[in-house]
């Protein structure tokens, strides 16, 4: 077999014809510290902050500082596995989460991974945890309510959809539950939940999974979790991670609930993730950009224009107060970046009023102009009458005799905090509160026992669904209030058939 120069050569050309050279290029640092769930390398001169890197133990972290002589990082796992001089290699990816329909249904943690052993998530879609607010001008003004099915929200501090509304109160007051409450009433109505559970112990997030499951919320509700046994940045990280798997809804033209339970959590999170970076401590031992840190989450809630798919976020974050504090650091700086507040009250509380709302303190700044007609019109003086119901209780206190017009405002103001009590997950249509806000400011429950109310409430919404349910729809559909020759009749043919329990 004889082979000539002429081939050989013709084969080399095709070889050097058809090589290729890929050239990989690696940012590898070496470790030169680590401790506290912090690791400090150098030789990472191009890291981008907020970058993922590669531990050599496949381990992943989050580069912080950004310093001359070597990069701050803060790792999103167990370190005890890390050493000095082991290798962290650059992903050249900013943070980002799983995002889409995918998660629906499920419970992940911070960096998206489902907890819930339920196998893994369907999603193709990812989103950077950071992303910028939107502008002014891709923005329209709040106009659809956020229905929250709780009368003392809906009507005295109405939220709208693309609103950021604080729930602020001590522990144990019962901010929890008007979150779960809220995104149970959403079932029905066209809104995605996301529910971020910062900083809670496991037995708990666990109770309030199987309460959407059991009021048939889980199906349009992620919950991320970072539990109290997580490590720091985890705690950090999860109102990110939330905030970018609802912005995905968004802007594909959806309605998106998300509520972050809570911000004081993160907030401390941060605070020891800070101090172990070496930032410098300011207030009550936080970094200086706290604010920053709320104000660019709390930014990315908005209502989008037309042009953009009309979409919207709302936000509700929660912070902790120390014995009813709202003018502690935390507390104001996120009460100067949201829309309004809803203020949750020990006293209020302990004394059988739930939820436990201070009328006073509560405000919706923008909320207004989201509410119903049908509500504004019915509970147009509510706020007035409990605020003065309030000052002549603690004036009626000293046992002087009082005038038949005083007597007839305390007797009001007796029936409309019972009124304003709910049940606990016992979210009610919007109709349904303003059929009973109409009856209230109307007199017809002024000679109902105060210990009736609740049950003449309860008992009119079974006789209306009944026998009067063109009425419920006509709010319902239209938002306007029915004639109140129509309403009139309905409420007093039911309290015809009303017993009293005293009778």
């Amino acid at each position: 077999m004889s082979i000539n120069a002429e081939e050989i050569s013709t084969l080399i050309k095709q070889q050097i014809a058809n090589y290729e050279a890929d050239l990989e290029v690696n940012d590898v640092g070496t470790v030169i510290e680590v401790g506290d769930g912090i690791a400090r390398a150098h030789g990472l001169d191009n890291a981008m902050a907020g970058e993922l890197l590669e531990f050599s133990n496949g381990v992943m972290g989050l580069a912080q500082n950004l310093e001359e002589s070597n990069v701050g990082i803060v790792i999103l796992g167990p370190y005890t596995g890390i050493k000095e001089g082991d290798e962290v290699r650059r992903t050249g990816r900013i943070m980002q989460v799983p995002v889409g329909e995918g998660l629906l249904g499920r419970v992940v943690n911070p960096l998206g991974q489902p907890i819930d052993g339920k196998g893994p998530i369907e999603s193709t879609k990812t989103r950077p945890i950071e992303a910028q607010a939107p502008g002014v001008m891709d923005r329209k003004s709040v106009d659809e309510p956020l229905q929250t099915g709780i009368k003392a929200i809906d009507a005295l501090v109405p939220i709208g959809r693309g609103q950021r509304e604080l729930i602020i109160g001590d522990r144990q007051t019962g901010k929890t539950t008007l979150a779960v409450d809220t995104i149970i009433n959403q079932k029905d109505q066209d809104m995605i939940c996301i529910y971020v559970a910062i900083g809670q112990k496991e037995s708990t997030v666990r109770g309030t999974v199987e309460t959407f499951r059991r009021y048939g919320a889980l199906e349009n509700t992620i919950v991320v979790t970072a539990g109290a046994s997580d490590p720091a940045p985890l705690l950090y990280l999860a109102p990110y991670a939330g905030v970018a798997m609802g912005e995905e809804f968004m802007y594909n033209g959806k309605h998106v609930l998300v509520v972050y339970d809570d911000l004081s959590k993160q907030a401390v999170a941060y605070r020891e993730l800070s101090l172990l970076l070496r930032r410098p401590p300011g207030r009550e031992a936080f970094p200086g950009d706290v604010f920053y840190l709320h104000s660019r989450l709390l930014e990315r809630a908005a209502k989008l224009s037309d042009a953009l798919g009309g979409g919207s976020l709302t936000a509700l974050p929660f912070v902790e107060t120390q014995a009813g504090d709202i003018g502690a650091y935390i507390p104001t700086n996120v009460i100067s970046i949201t829309d309004g507040q809803i203020f949750l009250q020990s006293d209020l509380f302990f004394s059988g009023v739930r939820p436990a709302i201070n009328a006073g303190l509560s405000v919706s700044r923008v909320g207004g102009s989201a509410q119903i007609k049908a509500m504004k019109k019915v509970a147009g003086t509510l706020r007035l009458d409990l605020a003065s119901f309030r000052e002549l209780e603690a004036f009626s206190q000293f046992g002087s005799d009082l005038d038949k017009a005083t007597q007839a405002k305390l007797n009001r103001g007796e029936r409309t905090v019972e009124v304003l009590k709910q049940g606990l997950h016992k979210p009610l249509a919007v109709e349904k509160q303003v059929m009973i806000i109409y009856a209230l400011t109307k007199g017809f429950l002024d000679d109902i026992p105060v210990e009736d109310i609740l049950r003449f409430e309860s008992e009119m919404n079974v006789w209306l669904d009944s026998n009067r349910a063109e009425l419920l729809a006509s709010i319902r559909e239209t938002g306007g209030l029915p004639e109140a020759s129509d309403m009139n009749d309905a409420i007093e043919s039911f309290k015809k058939t009303f017993l009293p329990s005293n009778n």
